[in-house]
Formats: structure tokens, sequence, C-alpha cells
């Protein structure tokens, strides 16, 4: 049970939304204090659990039938009487999890905090959950799922103080929103022909494949561009975002036909987080000083 629950929460994605949250927090407050560590280990555990665990509950059937899952990218437990034991479990981890410690960083923090805090929670159940489905309500789901991982950074930005406007701080965050919806997009294209056939709608099976590279990678060099607007030397950042665009061009004369070509792409995508996460963590430490 607990190995399954682990799993669900998909830890080679955890990095992806402790980061940001770490990262916006220390560049402005620049020193470790509880509501950093709190706020960090929320966002590295639970915040996933919930995010990709509900998904692994209410997505079950179709996952089922998906032949990408099962590994790096969800597991799928085949015996159904067992799998619901699992989902109960998740479920019930989530709830364990995530409630104690939101409510401690809703009470340390302001009203002001508490918005996009309760947002960002919102937006992963919302994604999922039958009634609301926002991954099935194309463009939506792109823009859900990129608020999945700005949403840790901009929830440190308010709850700092920092707010969301400073010249040092805004192209970060909105390239940062631009990054992930390019990353979501892309996501979908290798689920297009599997969509259409279980009649699940996304941006993917909208615009179909090819265009949904094409809009993948406007987003990503869209990203780029906003981070040109950074002061020396965080405008370096710029470079980043090209390298997934390098990555998506490859798949740019991809079909419908062909689209499950571009998990290949999509296992590139995994794996690039980590030496850009790295790059970004050394800009962070020459150029704090310089932003704010």
């Amino acid at each position: 049970m607990i190995v399954s629950i682990v799993k669900a929460s998909r830890p080679v994605s955890w990095i992806n939304t402790a980061y940001p949250f770490a990262a916006g927090y220390l560049m402005v407050e620049r020193h470790v204090d509880a509501l950093l560590i709190v706020g960090t280990l929320f966002f590295l555990i639970p915040y996933n659990l919930l995010m990709y665990g509900v998904n692994d509950v209410f997505d079950y059937e179709s996952d089922l039938l998906n032949p990408r899952k099962g590994g790096i990218e969800g597991d799928v437990v085949r015996d159904r009487a067992r799998a619901r034991k699992v989902h109960r479990g998740i479920i019930w981890a989530s709830v364990l999890t995530v409630v104690p410690m939101a409510t401690w960083l809703a009470l340390h923090g302001s009203m002001a905090s508490f918005v996009p805090l309760l947002a960002v929670i919102c937006a992963v159940v919302a994604y999922s959950v039958p009634g609301l489905r926002f991954k099935e309500r194309p463009f939506l789901d792109s823009f859900t799922s990129a608020v999945h991982f700005a949403g840790p950074l901009v929830y440190a930005l308010v709850l700092t103080g920092a707010g969301l406007t400073a010249r040092g701080i805004w192209p970060i965050w909105v390239a940062f929103l631009a990054w992930g919806m390019a990353s979501h997009a892309f996501g979908a294209v290798q689920d297009v022909r599997a969509d259409r056939e279980g009649v699940i709608a996304s941006i993917g099976t909208v615009m179909g494949a090819r265009v949904t590279v094409w809009f993948a990678l406007v987003m990503y060099v869209a990203a780029s561009a906003l981070l040109l607007l950074l002061p020396w030397p965080g405008v370096l950042a710029a470079a980043l975002p090209l390298a997934y665009a390098a990555s998506v061009a490859r798949f740019a004369r991809i079909t419908d036909e062909n689209c499950e070509d571009a998990n290949r792409g999509w296992r590139t995508f995994l794996w690039l987080n980590q030496p850009v996460g790295f790059l970004v963590t050394m800009l962070l430490i020459v150029s704090v000083k310089r932003w704010l």
C-alpha cells in the first residue's frame, strides 16, 4: 500500500513543485525559517500526492488502456479489487497530509497569501474530479496544469510580501506559466489518438498533434522572450526554455497517426528538468541580490 501511494505521487516530479516555492521564498527572504521548511515539504510530497494520486483514482479505467502507464509516468494496479483499496489509501493519505500542512501554512500566512494557496489546491482537485474535470476542457486543461507548477512560485511571492508586479518578478512567473502550458500541451500530443478513441477532450484532440506541437513551441519561445526582460544576469535564463523548444521541434511534422512518437520527446522533457533546474539554481545564487 505504501509503495503504491508513493508511486502515485510521481517521485520523479516532486522537485518540479517544491523547487519553485523554495526558490521564490529564498529569493525574497534570503534565510531559512519554518515557513520555508513546511512550505517546501508540503509542495514536495503531499501536494504531488494530491495532484497525481487523485488523477490516478479518477482516471483508472482509461489508464488501464494506456500503454504509457505502469512506470515513471504513473503506476497502475491491474487487479481491480486491490486497486480499490489502493485508491482509498491514496484519498486518505492525501487528506491526512494535505489538510494539516495547508492549514498550518494558512494560519501562518496572510489573507492575501491564503488566496493563491487555496487556488493551487483547488486547481489540483478540479483538474481530475468528476463534475469539474478541467483536464477534459481544451485550453483550460493546459492553463490549469501550468498553475499546478507556477502556482507554488506565485504563492511564495505573495507569502513573502514581494508581490507579483516588481520588475525582476513578474517576467519570471508569467514565463513559468507559459512554460507550463507548453509542457502540458506537448504532453497531450502523445495521447491524441487514444483520447479520441476514448472520447476524451484535450488541447491535443481539438487542435491535432501537429498544431499542438507548434503551440508548445510558440509558448516555449514566448517564455524565453519574457525572460529577456530580466536585469543582468537573470536575463541569461532566457536561454533555458529554448532547450525545451529544441527538443519539441523534433516533432514539428508529427501527425495524428504517429502521435505516439511524441512520447520520446516527453521522456526527454522529464529528464531535461534536472540540468535546467541546476542552471536556474546557479542563476539564482549569482543574481538574487540584483533582482530586488
